[in-house]
């Protein structure tokens, strides 16, 4: 079941936290110091060592601040017995849409990171597929619950249906101006266009999953 660490940060971590956040997701992990870290958040270089330790243990605790994020939303909605099967993956598809689109930060690392190749360490490596793993997993859950239930068919695909969702976001979020302008959306306002991408969103991949995952009933 979906487990992930969980350690306190006091505010000056959380700040140097952030600072790193947005400074790899502009110049990537690599291409990032401890010295720009520490020029960027106004402390001295001694102080992230004595928090983190290293570069690769700063990164860490990133991944570790947004996976309990995303485990906790994931482990609240699998809990509420009130839910059917299939709105807790409504829900869960609305949640990954803010998320991904509140903090396009994070998103822009793991979109770097992923297209690095062989210059990403192990330890970048290793730190996304665990954060993939409790989002497929989360998923999975929710539909062998569904399965269990009789609502859900048996020969869903979690994984092509995790890569459904998070693709489809991820693309979206990268391809904005393109999509603003073939769909003749250039006169909204950031804050009113990425409103409208999100009804758009979520109501596209409702449609998707629920034709994939729910029988169909006949009236």
């Amino acid at each position: 079941m979906l487990m992930v660490n969980k350690m306190e940060y006091n505010a000056k971590q959380l700040q140097i936290i952030q600072v790193a956040e947005r400074l790899f997701a502009g110049k990537g992990f690599s291409g990032t110091s401890i010295r720009d870290i520490a020029h960027e958040a106004d402390i001295n270089v001694s102080m992230i060592s004595y928090y983190f330790g290293s570069k690769e243990k700063l990164i860490e605790a990133l991944f570790e601040v947004r996976s309990v994020e995303s485990v906790t939303r994931l482990e609240t909605i699998i809990a509420n017995a009130d839910l059917t099967p299939l709105q807790k993956i409504f829900i869960l598809i609305d949640g990954a849409i803010d998320r991904l689109m509140g903090n396009q930060c994070f998103h822009n690392i793991m979109l770097r990171e992923q297209l690095s190749g062989e210059d990403r360490t192990q330890v970048i490596s290793d730190l996304i597929f665990e954060l993939k793993f409790k989002n497929w997993e989360g998923l999975e859950t929710i539909i062998k619950e569904g399965q269990k239930k009789g609502d859900f068919r048996e020969d869903v695909n979690v994984s092509l249906l995790s890569a459904t969702l998070y693709g489809t976001v991820n693309q979206i979020i990268t391809t904005q101006s393109f999509f603003k302008k073939i769909n003749n959306l250039e006169h909204l306002t950031q804050e009113e266009f990425e409103k409208d991408l999100k009804l758009k969103l979520s109501k596209h991949l409702k449609s998707i999953f629920k034709a994939t995952v729910a029988y169909e009933t006949i009236e």
